[in-house]
């Protein structure tokens, strides 16, 4: 072999890389896109995780990933959809013509949303008056001090009607109240049924007994014993409040109870062996092994417990004609007025929606735990 080719392979074996040698730094700009590639997929996940995944295709086909899959994708997502919702409201809007009632033809679509922006309205014209009142409030307080500073300001409530949407806020508070009494209740519960057997079985005949039991029936009894037992000159809660409360916790634990105890139950017995091997304390088995292994069944118990609770809460406010949602569906009712079918329709859409969202809530706050299963 000639002294030149020795040379050539020299070189070229002095260039190679070692086996062993690192790899070589990527340059800035590949790093840069390799960061960006990264962040914009985590963005995506949270995206599908709070229900927006159809965003998700406009994404990708914005950066040029297989438009044709991505085109798919969207139309799937959103236009699918889209052309259902379109598909009802054509469907309504022929339908509601051909109807008519003792209060008039059903209502379309253009004049329910009519009436939505009507209950907007109101809720706006209500907060401007409100906002007068204590502005007037406060001049004559001022006027009072100014004349004496020792004089006792005693300030007035605004006592206007509620709005629509004091109304949706007023249900919202409630149902949350009655659903966390309800999930501090049903947890406890259901992971001592799940570890005792004893406990499984001295509660599990009392669970089926009163799982079934109509928000209709509870309610009259809740209002009894909370007006003969919350009697106070200063109460902290209104009765209404409380009353429509403890109705909704008393329908709503039964699905986080049994879905807890089966959760737990669920769970690989040896590992719950090697804990009493190890003698671990009692706290740490409960935090490190039972709660973590259950909690996928725990969270779809809470889901269940809070879309029976808002049903609940519905049809408890109507019964009692306590403050909220129900109530303003059933004063609709009872007007009789041209306007109160639409308005009608407007709460139950209100309601449905409401659902759903509290619905979505729930799974995205199962899903950024990853405690539950992606969709």
């Amino acid at each position: 072999m000639s002294t030149s080719m020795l040379a050539i392979r020299r070189e070229q074996a002095s260039t190679a890389a070692a086996p062993g040698t690192p790899e070589a730094p990527r340059p800035p700009q590949e790093a840069t896109k390799r960061r960006e590639s990264l962040w914009i997929e985590r963005l995506l996940r949270l995206f599908t995780t709070v229900g927006l995944g159809f965003i998700n295709p406009v994404v990708r086909l914005c950066r040029g990933e297989n438009p044709r899959q991505q085109v798919r994708e969207l139309w799937r997502q959103l236009g699918v959809p889209l052309l259902a919702i379109a598909v009802f409201l054509f469907a309504w809007s022929q339908a509601s013509g051909r109807i008519q009632t003792s209060l008039g033809q059903i209502p379309g679509p253009i004049a329910v949303a009519k009436q939505a922006r009507s209950l907007w309205e109101d809720h706006k014209a209500e907060r401007a008056k409100a906002a007068a009142f204590y502005e007037r409030q406060e001049r004559r307080n001022a006027a009072r001090l100014a004349k004496d500073p020792n004089a006792r300001i005693t300030p007035v409530k605004y006592t206007g009607k509620p709005t629509y949407i004091d109304q949706i806020l007023t249900s919202l508070k409630t149902v949350f109240t009655g659903f966390l009494l309800a999930t501090l209740v049903a947890v406890p519960l259901g992971i001592l049924c799940g570890l005792s057997r004893t406990v499984n079985a001295s509660l599990n005949l009392l669970i089926q007994i009163f799982k079934p039991v109509s928000p209709l029936a509870w309610l009259p009894l809740v209002t009894i014993i909370v007006s003969a037992v919350y009697v106070t000159a200063d109460p902290l809660f209104e009765k209404s409040f409380l009353i429509s409360s403890i109705t909704v916790t008393l329908c709503s634990l039964w699905p986080t109870l049994i879905n807890t105890g089966v959760g737990v139950n669920s769970i690989d017995r040896d590992l719950l062996n090697v804990a009493r091997v190890l003698q671990l304390k009692w706290t740490t088995r409960l935090f490190k092994l039972v709660l973590p292994s259950s909690l996928p069944l725990i969270f779809t118990g809470m889901r269940l417990s809070l879309g029976v609770g808002w049903m609940v809460l519905i049809a408890a406010e109507m019964l009692a004609q306590n403050p909220g949602l129900g109530k303003f569906v059933w004063d609709e009712f009872q007007n009789g007025s041209s306007d109160s079918l639409a308005r009608l329709m407007v709460a139950v859409l209100t309601i449905g929606i409401i659902g759903f969202l509290l619905d979505r809530i729930m799974h995205t706050v199962q899903s950024l735990l990853d405690f539950g299963v992606r969709r």
